[in-house]
């Protein structure tokens, strides 16, 4: 199985799973092995999903305020999860191909696997949710028309990608390109970095 086929799938898994109770505190039940890749690709669709509901969530017009800044904390730090199980899942693609002798004349990658990885999950969620429109009984035919055609495009674009992924994947198996992996190093969430946070000291 390709691993965007295998990503996929446990993406679709989660997906379906979350919307069985359709609520961000909703328990997880994550029913792969701990810390196999299965496992964290689940783990990272399922934050995934949470965050896109917390989104959906703070954009109502008549949320209380205080209830608001309680929700952008909880993305903020969702951001955060989400890159840091990027990074891990980018650390079992250095390992699985450690030993693969580079060629001489190897190109890097725009973005590494896992970052395609992180761009499968959030458009997973996508299908499922324009599927869902496309579905609504409550809309007219415009809507769902429109609708329609959204998901078309975007399950051409999972097509695009998962053959992207799958060509990159080769790719480095076979030394042709070579994955450098650069740490996010986001500013705004280390006290030590962020000016207003270290002037409040």
């Amino acid at each position: 199985m390709k691993f965007s086929e295998l990503s996929s799938h446990i993406f679709q898994r989660s997906t379906e799973t979350y919307h069985e109770t359709n609520h961000v505190d909703a328990s997880i039940n994550n029913p792969y092995e701990l810390k196999s890749i299965e496992y964290y690709l689940y783990l990272k669709n399922w934050i995934d999903a949470v965050q896109w509901h917390l989104e959906d969530i703070i954009r109502n017009p008549e949320i209380d305020p205080a209830e608001a800044l309680v929700i952008k904390r909880r993305i903020d730090k969702s951001n955060q999860d989400r890159t840091d199980l990027v990074e891990l899942i980018d650390s079992y693609f250095l390992d699985r191909y450690k030993n693969v002798k580079v060629a001489a004349d190897a190109t890097i990658n725009t973005e590494s696997p896992a970052w395609a990885v992180d761009r499968l999950s959030i458009l997973i969620l996508k299908i499922y949710h324009m599927q869902q429109e496309v579905n609504r009984i409550d809309a007219d035919e415009t809507h769902r028309a429109q609708c329609e055609k959204k998901l078309a495009v975007l399950l051409e674009q999972h097509k695009d990608l998962s053959s992207a992924l799958d060509q990159l994947l080769d790719d480095i198996a076979a030394g042709r390109k070579y994955m450098k992996v650069y740490k996010q190093m986001k500013m705004y969430n280390d006290p030590s970095l962020n000016p207003i946070l270290y002037t409040k000291k």
